[in-house]
């Protein structure tokens, strides 16, 4: 299975592991699971961190470096079918990052594994919750 992190799912797995259901858990432990990572997560560290919601014991660069190399992450890229298919996602809030996960999950049909209910509740995108 392919499995896009949803931000808080890829910091919960390094950061606070218990947050993780044992499902999810055991995905993203499953060697056969190809791990996915948008660029829009590292995006959103940044925002996180600058509002001292997330600290890191390295600045932000070291530590997605690292974190990166050791999880053995695939980059998911943002490319212009991902930003057109980003418009047609139907969410109830107009948060940017949602919209370029689940258009990231739909292009490259991956699943989305994540714990925010709005995502969860999408038609047309996988999704795998962490509950």
């Amino acid at each position: 299975m392919k499995l896009l992190l949803d931000t808080h799912i890829w910091l919960w797995s390094l950061l606070e592991p218990h947050r993780l259901s044992r499902a999810v858990a055991r995905a993203l432990e499953n060697e056969r699971n190809e791990l996915w990572l948008s660029p829009i997560s590292v995006w959103e560290l940044t925002i996180l961190s600058e509002k001292g919601r997330v600290k890191l014991d390295t600045g932000i660069g070291p530590w997605v470096a690292q974190a990166i190399s050791t999880g053995s992450l695939k980059e998911a890229p943002v490319t212009h079918e991902v930003a057109l298919e980003a418009a047609n996602i139907a969410l109830p809030h107009r948060d940017p990052a949602d919209r370029f996960m689940a258009a990231t999950a739909k292009v490259f049909d991956l699943t989305l594994v994540t714990a925010d209910r709005n995502l969860l509740a999408l038609k047309g995108v996988s999704t795998m919750p962490n509950r």
